[in-house]
């Protein structure tokens, strides 16, 4: 196994604690910033792990985030934003954290050195073929993730992995292994700081990709979004009337005649003549927005019809 990077000191740590604040400020923002860059030589593996969630996704499977300690916090706050940024539903989404619920008041470090706890919770949540498991951890070489990760790929589970030094467990028993090879942070092994930023840039990466290849993006709109406030509906409104080509007063009362489901009032706006038919074009286009678009202007294109040759006189 490589050096831990996130183990070591920072050239710049020397005397950290006797800068003036600006300059202290200054450090830690450009530790943030070589963190983001960081994620950009992890792009094809993101690529290749967004196609495995989406796969899983789309026949019916789950996608689990199995992490411990800062990890697992990266790792909730992506998992929590998808149903209602996205319309993924919450039932498809299995959170495994270490110390369970009482790790969001506490982040108890012990916890995390339980193998046989991640493998017990994959075995409960019934984890298997079809699924696939994301562990998240900056060591690599974390007990809790690592042994999630194991136990979902022996159950049959596609499984990624997310972390911070090369060559760890983590990396290299993964079906897709997303190394983000941030530099060392700048009070040595807090992870909370560059390692845990760029986990979250590219955990957001991972899912947004996903999401996209799912259909539930269409031209950076967030066509699944779940309008369960003031804000969201206003935002779906305004999704309707944009896509759609409506005021947003219609788009408002098309939303209402469908639930708050964003295509459905977006193919009415279009043109589809009842509610009915709207949801027979989504289901049959797998609920693809821009797909049943076309088809709905294709229904509506006027049909060609051959020439007259007798009005024309020409010959045959």
């Amino acid at each position: 196994m490589a050096g831990m990077h996130t183990e070591a000191l920072h050239e710049c740590s020397s005397g950290l604690d006797m800068l003036p604040a600006s300059s202290v400020l200054g450090l830690l923002a450009e530790g943030q910033i070589e963190a983001a860059k960081a994620v950009r030589n992890a792009i094809p593996e993101i690529a290749r792990a967004a196609s495995m969630l989406a796969e899983c996704l789309s026949a019916g499977g789950r996608i689990a985030y199995a992490a411990a300690g800062s990890s697992a916090l990266m790792a909730l706050a992506d998992a929590l934003e998808l149903p209602g940024t996205f319309g993924i539903s919450r039932d498809r989404i299995v959170l495994l954290t270490a110390g369970g619920d009482g790790a969001l008041d506490s982040l108890a470090g012990g916890p995390e050195d339980d193998a046989v706890e991640a493998a017990r919770r994959v075995a409960a949540a019934g984890l298997g073929a079809g699924d696939c498991l994301v562990a998240v951890s900056a060591s690599g070489t974390t007990p809790y993730a690592s042994g999630a990760l194991e136990e979902a790929a022996r159950r049959g589970a596609k499984t990624v992995g997310i972390a911070n030094n090369r060559e760890t467990p983590l990396l290299m028993k993964a079906d897709a292994a997303v190394l983000l090879a941030t530099p060392p942070e700048l009070i040595a092994g807090s992870t909370r700081m560059g390692a845990g930023t760029a986990q979250k840039i590219a955990l957001n990466m991972l899912s947004t990709l996903t999401a996209i290849h799912l259909g539930h993006v269409h031209d950076g709109y967030m066509v699944d979004v779940r309008a369960d406030n003031l804000k969201l509906r206003a935002r779906a409104a305004r999704i309707v009337s944009a896509i759609g080509g409506c005021r947003e007063a219609e788009a408002l009362s098309l939303l209402d005649r469908t639930g708050g489901a964003v295509k459905p009032a977006v193919l009415l706006a279009a043109g589809a003549a009842t509610l009915e038919s709207a949801l027979e074009l989504l289901d049959g286009t797998g609920h693809n927005l821009r797909s049943a678009l076309s088809r709905l202007q294709g229904a509506e294109a006027p049909a060609k019809t051959e020439p007259d040759n007798r009005s024309t006189g020409r010959m045959t």
